[in-house]
């Protein structure tokens, strides 16, 4: 079992991550962490795995939890047997089998004489072929890094997993062995995760914010479900908050408009009764205070109601603040854009695939690239741009305008602020401040106009991209996204669905997420095999 009481995190920078962090995970049970970018759930994950000191509170575990974070290449140096944890075993085990025979060697293996085939069974169930377990991490795919690591559950048997967007960098049918493990797996989980489908096999969602945690008692087709009726009583909270502000204005101008006739009418009645100025000054300045009092107190009650709106209006889900202005590209549906007729390419003695490739894309059309890792996806793209050429069979391109779109939103240039990145795009010269409605409207404010691109976040570099799209004058009559969801979040996720889902062009991805092949509307699926399948 593992319990959090009362934990918070403070960056060495002072900032607050977040506070009053209490959760109890029970034998057995899977429950999953969700939340923004930089909510801070890979840090409670990490201060779970003893990486990481909490600021405050307390973590009580009964079992040791096995750690699998996400890879983005901090295991490179390490042997696979040191990511695996059991190097030691190993170099004691083959020294006491040399003849070693030490009291240390004895004490470091623990008798664990089936370690060594222990680790290649587990690494043989995630079709890893891999001899030499001293090969380095670093030559390894990012799919096969985290199936050593996933490999390491059935090497060490824990009773508790952290898991960090354990589904990344997986192919489909590793995704499905990962989904199988979890629903047979007896140890308790606590996941992050974007991936919708792996979400749904959990019992629990448990979502982050700076000051908690939320509990959503079932999986994320419940916590959905949750959400869409905490939305909508929030939008029917906005609507009621408007009409009451309406109302306080209406009843502030009504009030104030009153009070100045009567002032006037005061006035007039004065000057003609002859009263003496000193009690005709004294009952302007009483008349005049009076005003100013009401005046203020009318203008604090709308104030007060406009606030309350504008906090009611910052809670809206980020999509519903967005307006998505993609233009419809000028290619007529069913137009052949690319045509490849027994195409192939090799990069060394062997060919991509087998038999070769012939195939079509029409232009309207939304289609899946699928095959396993290594299957030519990424060849068949640059040959679609026209990057490459084919090295035998015939292939043709429409002209029109492409954008290609990888999991690091790599379109994006680094050197430049958010603002000058929008207004690279603004090729129908509009002005700055529209450049800068636009901005907002896309979630950055005022305040990050001059941020750099380089520290961006995974979904802030896909609403800058999505924005800059908006800005051009004419929408890409191709759109390619690779990977696309990789390194964002739920809540982002949702945002480039709308943002496509809306584009009405020619749409190809590539992508293992099913869930957002099926949010997107993807019409059919172009399968591709390797010469090596």
């Amino acid at each position: 079992m593992l319990t959090l009481q009362d934990i918070s995190y403070i960056h060495p920078n002072k900032d607050l991550l977040f506070e009053n962090i209490n959760l109890t995970v029970n034998d057995h049970e899977k429950i999953a962490l969700i939340g923004k970018n930089g909510s801070g759930k890979s840090t409670l994950l990490r201060i779970i795995a003893n990486e990481f000191m909490p600021f405050d509170g307390l973590v009580e575990k009964e079992d040791p939890p096995y750690y699998i974070p996400q890879i983005f290449g901090q295991y490179n140096h390490l042997t696979i047997a040191q990511a695996l944890g059991v190097e030691g075993k190993l170099r004691a085990l083959t020294e006491i089998l040399n003849g070693q025979v030490t009291e240390s060697n004895y004490a470091m293996l623990q008798d664990d004489w089936s370690i060594e085939s222990r680790c290649r069974e587990a690494l043989s169930q995630w079709k890893l072929d891999i001899p030499d377990l001293s090969q380095k991490m670093g030559s390894l795919s990012g799919g096969q890094k985290t199936k050593v690591l996933l490999a390491g559950m059935a090497v060490h048997q824990p009773q508790l997993i952290l898991m960090d967007e354990p589904s990344n960098h997986l192919d489909l049918d590793s995704r499905k062995q990962l989904y199988k493990l979890i629903e047979t797996s007896s140890a308790s989980m606590m996941i992050v995760s974007h991936d919708r489908k792996l979400l749904n096999l959990l019992d629990t969602i448990y979502e982050l914010h700076p000051n908690g945690l939320t509990l959503y008692g079932g999986n994320y087709e419940f916590y959905r479900k949750q959400k869409m009726i905490e939305q909508s009583a929030l939008e029917q909270d906005i609507l009621g908050k408007e009409k009451l502000l309406r109302a306080a204005r209406d009843k502030q101008r009504e009030t104030l408009e009153r009070q100045q006739k009567q002032q006037a009418r005061g006035r007039k009645k004065q000057a003609k009764s002859g009263m003496p100025k000193v009690m005709m000054d004294k009952m302007k300045n009483d008349s005049e205070n009076s005003f100013s009092k009401l005046k203020h107190a009318h203008a604090g009650k709308v104030e007060g109601i406009s606030q309350d709106l504008k906090t009611l209006r910052s809670s809206l889900p980020d999509p519903d603040k967005m307006k998505f202005d993609f233009n419809q590209s000028d290619l007529h549906r069913g137009k052949i854009l690319f045509n490849a007729h027994e195409i192939n390419y090799r990069y060394t003695s062997s060919w991509v695939w087998e038999p070769p490739l012939s195939l079509q894309i029409l232009s309207g059309e939304r289609t899946a690239l699928k095959g396993a890792n290594g299957s030519g996806k990424t060849t068949l793209i640059n040959l679609i741009l026209g990057k490459i050429s084919p090295q035998t069979g015939i292939s043709t391109c429409a002209s029109g305008k492409s954008v290609y779109i990888d999991q690091d939103y790599s379109l994006i240039e680094d050197g430049l602020t958010v603002y000058q990145e929008a207004n690279q795009f603004n090729t129908n010269c509009l002005p700055e401040h529209e450049v800068k409605i636009r901005l907002n409207r896309f979630l950055f404010s005022r305040e990050t106009w001059d941020k750099p691109c380089r520290a961006l976040s995974g979904g802030e570099r896909m609403r800058l991209m999505l924005c800059c799209l908006n800005i051009g004058q004419q929408s890409p009559d191709l759109i390619i996204l690779d990977e696309p969801t990789n390194n964002l979040d739920i809540q982002n996720i949702e945002i480039l669905t709308h943002a496509i889902r809306a584009y009405e062009g020619t749409l190809i991805v590539v992508s293992h997420d099913e869930s957002f092949l099926e949010d997107v509307r993807i019409e059919r699926d172009i399968w591709l095999e390797t010469s090596q399948s």
